[in-house]
């Protein structure tokens, strides 16, 4: 079946890029997998031997179908013909999910994930490699900013490895790369309007070569006092405050 555009399919069939997918997802017989867009099936056939079962969501209904079909000697392999944004993952016990994702849905099914966090342990996920060094970056690089926060703050990334574009058919035009995260128990500050926090680290950002006196201006009226006192120099940029520090400020303000 050919890749169809419109879907974002670029699929993967390197065996031992597959393999090495299953291995950092860290996956045990105990375990419930959620495969978000298994296009052949080649990554659903490794996953189904090591875990206990697996659910694999594919929206291109044609394709769906004819997996259920070459699937159909599994006992603890599932599919579910319809949109990943829209499954509802609080439903399910304890759950890993294993996503090779097509790049335009990547950051609304993250967030989607994080939203039904309840029962959810880890995310292994194949997306652009420059959208994993966003979600993996420290303060004070170029890659860290409202992605790197919006995501640590409820997971601990960690970039895995780097798969070359040339392993895709058909090949996309960016090399791409796999993200395990391993959402926290709790967030990782404390903060009194989750709300508010987020609101600050975006419009922080949103001029993020300016000083943070200037990019907060539209935030308090006497912007600089309130980061001196969340112990913070009002001529840094936000590019270089770290996750806590974005707390304190937040809840000063």
């Amino acid at each position: 079946m050919k890749p169809k555009k419109h879907l974002g399919q670029n699929f993967l069939y390197d065996p031992s890029i597959l393999r090495k997918i299953v291995q950092v997802s860290e996956i045990s017989s105990e375990d419930t997998v959620v495969e978000i867009g298994p296009g052949h099936g080649s990554l659903t056939a490794l996953l189904a031997e090591k875990a206990k079962k697996v659910i694999a969501i594919e929206l291109d209904r044609e394709l769906c179908e004819k997996l259920k079909t070459e699937f159909n000697e599994y006992g603890n392999v599932e599919f579910d013909c319809g949109n990943a944004l829209r499954y509802p993952y609080e439903g399910l016990p304890e759950f890993k999910v294993v996503a090779n994702i097509p790049y335009y849905i990547t950051t609304p099914i993250i967030f989607r994930l994080i939203e039904s966090r309840g029962n959810l342990i880890s995310m292994t996920l194949t997306v652009q490699k420059e959208v994993a060094k966003r979600i993996a970056a420290q303060p004070d690089t170029k890659d860290y900013g409202v992605l790197s926060i919006m995501i640590q703050y409820y997971a601990v990334p960690e970039l895995k490895f780097i798969i070359p574009k040339g392993a895709f058919r058909p090949v996309p035009k960016v090399d791409s790369a796999v993200i395990h995260l391993k959402i926290r128990k709790s967030p990782l500050v404390s903060v009194r309007d989750e709300k508010f926090f987020f609101r600050v680290v975006k419009t922080a950002f949103t001029q993020r070569r300016k000083t943070l006196a200037n990019s907060l201006k539209s935030v308090s009226p006497d912007i600089k006092e309130k980061i001196i006192s969340a112990g913070i120099d009002p001529t840094r940029r936000p590019g270089t405050l770290s996750i806590e520090e974005f707390a304190r400020l937040a809840d000063v303000l």
